[in-house]
């Protein structure tokens, strides 16, 4: 097989490259030792720990040598730039609005997908991934638009602003803006204010979870389900949590998720002074929230954070389904989709929206 870099770029969370200039520093502390686990092994140790179907996959990637993503990286990168999105599919609508927001925020981006004015379909709120300070909305539309076939379902996905030019609480935000936006013109849409779930992958699922979490607190949008994919929870993961070396051999790094982190919140990841409201994992309290689906790779950066979140959503009384694919490296299921396991993996995503979709969230 050949990984195509277009592959990649969906892998590290959608369409090439980050939709901003970085600032001159981000003022990084040195690298932890012991966390460069992908420079010190060799091709075969890194592909030991891999699912032997997903090894083809994972080795084009090893040996196509894509680079780390680095201070310097982003900086380089040009404003809106990158390679062009996948071509989309005839048929299904794909609709660009600007949605206002609240207070002194810029507006907000969103995209449409499948809207059915007349009809009352169930509706997704998706948030892209990469690491906080990668990928658009726009570069998933393919994707966006292959899951909203599978569901019969509307998706609205936000271009947030990315790290580390704007810092959490901006990006969080629009988010929620286009949650509210979605929820008040929903019969516009064609979609059910009563059937509203959040979804995302990597760092669009730490984004996700967030937006379940200002769901609850805010009281104005009701969710009924959160799907978080392989998602990016813990900022202490890679800094002060260190994963054996059989993890992250391949995919997403400490050390990105460590510049991931410290470009999102504006402090150093892992340390004692990260807003808790930044971050899920450090959310205390996790009662009340919609139910959940989490699905990770086994040697994902993100398992062990993963697994701890669903547990601690379960203890927490929220209904939760954990899905462990074993040897599954981070974005296995976008990299390699013919695989068996990729195939059940995403099977079982798609299973748990609808099985939410079909609940009444009525009681009685």
């Amino acid at each position: 097989m050949e990984l195509t870099r277009r592959q990649f770029t969906r892998f590290m969370g959608a369409a090439g490259v980050a939709t901003f200039a970085a600032p001159a520093s981000l003022a990084l502390a040195a690298e932890p030792a012991g966390l460069g686990v992908q420079t010190a092994l060799s091709l075969e140790q890194r592909l030991a720990p891999i699912a032997p179907e997903l090894r083809p996959a994972a080795r084009e990637m090893i040996e196509n040598g894509f680079p780390p993503v680095t201070e310097e990286m982003l900086r380089s990168m040009p404003v809106d730039g990158g390679p062009p999105p996948a071509e989309l599919i005839p048929g299904i609508p794909v609709v660009e609005h600007d949605v206002a927001a609240d207070g002194m925020l810029p507006a907000v981006r969103v995209f449409v997908v499948n809207a059915d004015p007349g009809s009352r379909r169930p509706v997704v709120l998706h948030t892209h991934g990469g690491g906080f300070i990668l990928g658009s909305a726009r570069g998933e539309l393919r994707y966006l638009q292959e899951t909203a076939q599978a569901l019969g379902c509307v998706i609205v996905s936000v271009e947030y602003r990315l790290a580390p030019a704007a810092r959490y609480a901006e990006s969080v935000e629009d988010n929620y803006a286009g949650l509210k936006w979605l929820h008040a013109n929903a019969e516009a849409l064609g979609a059910d204010p009563a059937r509203i779930a959040v979804m995302g992958e990597s760092a669009g699922g730490g984004h996700a979870a967030l937006l379940a979490i200002k769901s609850r607190d805010r009281g104005e949008v009701p969710l009924v389900f959160q799907s978080l994919v392989y998602p990016m929870l813990d900022d202490r993961t890679g800094s002060t949590v260190r994963m054996p070396s059989h993890i992250a051999t391949v995919g997403w790094t400490a050390a990105e998720n460590r510049l991931g982190w410290t470009s999102f919140l504006g402090v150093e990841a892992g340390a004692a002074n990260v807003p808790a409201q930044a971050v899920p994992a450090r959310r205390e309290n996790l009662a009340g929230l919609a139910p959940a689906w989490i699905g990770v790779g086994g040697v994902d950066l993100f398992a062990s954070e993963d697994i701890e979140y669903a547990r601690r959503l379960t203890l927490a009384g929220v209904p939760t389904e954990l899905l462990v694919v074993p040897g599954g490296f981070h974005g296995f299921d976008r990299i390699a989709p013919a695989t068996s396991l990729a195939q059940a993996f995403t099977r079982s995503k798609l299973d748990a929206l609808r099985r939410a979709f079909t609940v009444d969230p009525t009681p009685g």
